[in-house]
Parts: structure tokens; C-alpha cells; sequence
């Protein structure tokens, strides 16, 4: 079955779709990526959904940005068909993650109940209509409503890919926040272990965003962390943060390492490339401690397997050798993944599989109650009108 997988992460840099040949064999699962292309966001369109982050808005804005993203997912879509000239009829399903605009899968109380809430714009009718596609979409509130944290979702397809009868190994996605899944030898879909260890690119790029005016959207090949000093200081300070000592399951967002964060970091006095080079070491000693505190007192790490745009920082990569020494880092594009397309690959095979009926969310990883079919599904193709036969 050829599915196409739509993403646009916390980064909010652009939507990533990847389209993707699933074979099934037994309970194995082969995956044949076919295309893959990444499509900036317009920057109007980025300044919005970062208006929209950083705090109220008009529940008008929220609507139509919901279904604008829809039409933006629609002409990436087929943008990447017409430039790897892919039939657009030889895809059969979609998964569209969309764009995640709040994130509490903890909940807190609203008029004398504890709600838990996440909310992911890009509506998937708009999207099922322009392509003439079935789409699956809204992934996390099926988890959530089972007692789960909504995420992560992507240690599913991790377990699926990268499982190994004799090693250790444990999946590290750095997106805009960065998540590990932790999968002990020879083991069952129970015995994994994942969560947000903290966050990955998003303060670094918040940090390079605000102090050059939105200039520069990014530390390019970690070159602004290259010219910096490491705050050991500083360092020591946020490694204070209480999301570390949390207990998995666990998630981060723009709620602890958003704006108001960065705005922090901003007014110690240090020049910009110490900042950044601290960040960047902040992220990597937060993918450390979460491996100390809550994966080793369990299983052995021989392998680390790096995806998303975080791996294309060499600095970063450096400070993730120096503080894991012990594992073996690795690439995710040596076992046949792109690391840039590794997530939009993930919701296309979370969408095969809710498409199919079968659960796909791990309560291992998300601490929901039991397994549960992920999404909402808009049929694809055109309606009929009364009347019509």
C-alpha cells in the first residue's frame, strides 16, 4: 500500500511529507520510502503559528489557520508527487499529523475537572477533498483520552524499525524537542520505554530568532555554537530545570522551552554565540541525563540512533558523543531511514496501521490504559449529490 505521511513539527520551519510503499508480512512491516521533500512554511504563515504559541488569540485566527494549513498540506502534497512524478491516484492513504498548537497531556483543572488537552490544526476533510484521498489525521486525542499522554507516538514505528534480538539500542528524534525511545534487547512492545527528554532545536533556533530579529531562523551547522564559549554556570542552572527529575511518561512543548524560556536565557548578559553553544550543549546533557536517570537502571545503551534536523548540527552531535561516550551513534540513514523524513514516514505507518483497525500507540511510552486506535478518518474521493447514482 503506498501512503503518504504529512508532518510539520514544534520547529514549525516548514511541512515534511514523505510517501512511503508498506508491505506487510505477518506481524512485520516493510517500508520502502519513494519521495520525500520538505516545504517551508510561508513567513507569514510561520509568524502566525508563532503568534499563535506564544499565547491568546482569537479563537477566529485559530479557525482559519486550521483549515489554511489543510490547503498547504494539500499543495505540498502534490508538489512532491509532481517532482519525483508520482501518480497522485498511486497513493492510497494519507496520515497528517498536523500542527501541534498546544500540548498538556499532564491536564490540569478546568471548572472542577482535571482535562488533559492537545490540539493539532490542519483540518483533514479540507485535506480528503483537495486530494481526493482518504486521510487519516488527529492522532494524540484517542491516546489521551485512554488515560495517556498523547505522546509520543513515534516509538511505535521506532520498536518496528529498529528492534534488535542482541543490542541495546535507543531512537533519538531531534525535532523541535527532542524524544528518545528505549529499546531493551529482544524486546516485547511492554518493555519499551520512551519520552520527551527536553528540548532539541527549539531553543537554540528561539534564542538566534529573537536575537537577530528573525533574521536568521537557525544556528546553520551549529556555526553561531562553533564561535560561542559553554556557560558552565549557566549549564548547572538548567540542568536544575524540574522537567528533568519528572518521571516518564512524560512530555515537553513550547510550555516549559518556549518563549518565555528563551526570554529568560536572554537576559542573563551572556553575548549570543555563548548562549547558543550553551543551549546546544543543554539539549545534548538533557538527552544524557534522561538515558542516566530512566533508561540505564533498565537496560544497556549500545547504540544511539540519531534523527531529525538536530543531526545536521555538528556541534550538537559533538556534545552528544562527549556526554554518551559508552553508545555507538548512529544515523538513522544507515538503516535505510532519512533521518529529516524518519517522522513523516512515522505517521504514514500509524495511519496504515488505524486504517487497517489495529492499535498503534504503545501505553508503555504514552502511560495510557490500554492499546487504541489512533485518529479520525476523512474519506477521500467526491461525495455524491442527492439525487445522484
Amino acid at each position: 500500500m503506498r501512503v503518504a505521511g504529512i508532518m510539520s513539527g514544534t520547529s514549525l520551519d516548514g511541512i515534511d511529507v514523505a510517501i512511503v510503499d508498506i508491505e506487510q508480512r505477518g506481524r512485520q512491516r516493510r517500508l520502502q520510502a519513494v519521495a520525500f521533500e520538505t516545504v517551508p512554511y510561508p513567513n507569514s504563515v510561520r509568524t502566525q503559528l508563532l503568534e499563535l504559541a506564544a499565547g491568546p488569540c482569537p479563537v477566529s485566527q485559530l479557525a482559519y489557520l486550521h483549515f489554511l494549513l489543510a490547503e498547504l498540506y494539500a499543495e505540498a502534497f502534490q508538489r512532491t508527487c509532481q517532482r519525483h512524478r508520482i501518480r497522485v491516484s498511486s497513493v492510497e492513504l494519507i496520515g497528517c499529523h498536523g500542527q501541534t498548537v498546544f500540548h498538556d497531556g499532564d491536564g490540569r483543572r478546568i471548572l472542577g475537572r482535571k482535562v488533559a488537552a492537545t490540539l493539532q490544526i490542519g483540518d483533514g476533510s479540507v485535506l480528503a477533498e483537495r486530494t481526493g484521498i482518504p486521510v487519516v489525521s488527529d492522532f494524540r486525542p484517542r491516546d489521551i483520552a485512554a488515560g495517556g499522554k498523547g505522546a509520543p507516538l513515534v516509538p511505535y514505528v521506532d520498536y518496528l524499525l529498529f528492534a534488535d534480538r542482541r543490542l541495546g539500542r535507543v531512537a533519538l528524534n531531534i525535532g523541535g524537542i527532542a524524544n528518545i525511545t528505549a529499546i531493551p534487547p529482544s524486546a516485547t512492545p511492554d518493555e519499551i520505554l520512551a519520552f520527551d527528554t527536553g528540548p532539541g532545536n527549539m531553543v537554540i533556533d528561539g534564542l538566534v530568532r529573537a536575537a537577530t530579529r528573525g533574521r536568521l531562523q537557525y544556528d546553520r551547522d551549529g556555526q553561531i555554537a562553533s564561535r560561542g564559549r559553554l556557560s558552565t554556570d549557566l549549564l548547572r542552572r538548567l540542568l536544575r530545570h524540574p522537567y528533568l527529575r519528572r518521571k516518564p511518561p512524560k512530555t515537553a512543548g513550547r510550555e516549559q522551552f518556549g518563549e518565555a524560556f528563551v526570554g529568560e536565557l536572554l537576559n542573563s548578559g551572556l553575548k549570543l554565540a555563548d548562549l547558543v553553544a550553551t543551549a546546544t550543549a543543554f539539549t545534548a546533557a538533557c538527552v544524557a541525563v534522561g538515558l542516566q536517570r530512566f533508561v540505564r537502571p533498565h537496560m544497556r545503551v549500545d547504540e544511539l540512533i540519531v534523527s531529525g534536523g538536530g543531526i545536521h548540527n555538528p556541534q550538537l552531535m559533538a556534545y552528544l558523543a562527549a556526554f554518551i561516550p559508552e553508545a555507538r551513534i548512529r544515523s538513522s540513514s544507515e538503516f535505510g531511514v532519512d533521518p529529516d523524513a524518519k517522522e513523516a514516514i512515522a505517521f504514514a505507518l500509524l495511519a496504515y496501521e488505524t486504517w487497517h483497525q489495529r492499535p498503534s500507540n504503545l501505553p508503555a511510552a504514552t502511560g495510557a490504559r490500554h492499546p487504541a486506535i489512533l485518529g479520525k478518518i476523512s474519506p477521500g474521493g467526491r461525495a455524491k449529490t442527492v439525487g445522484q447514482s
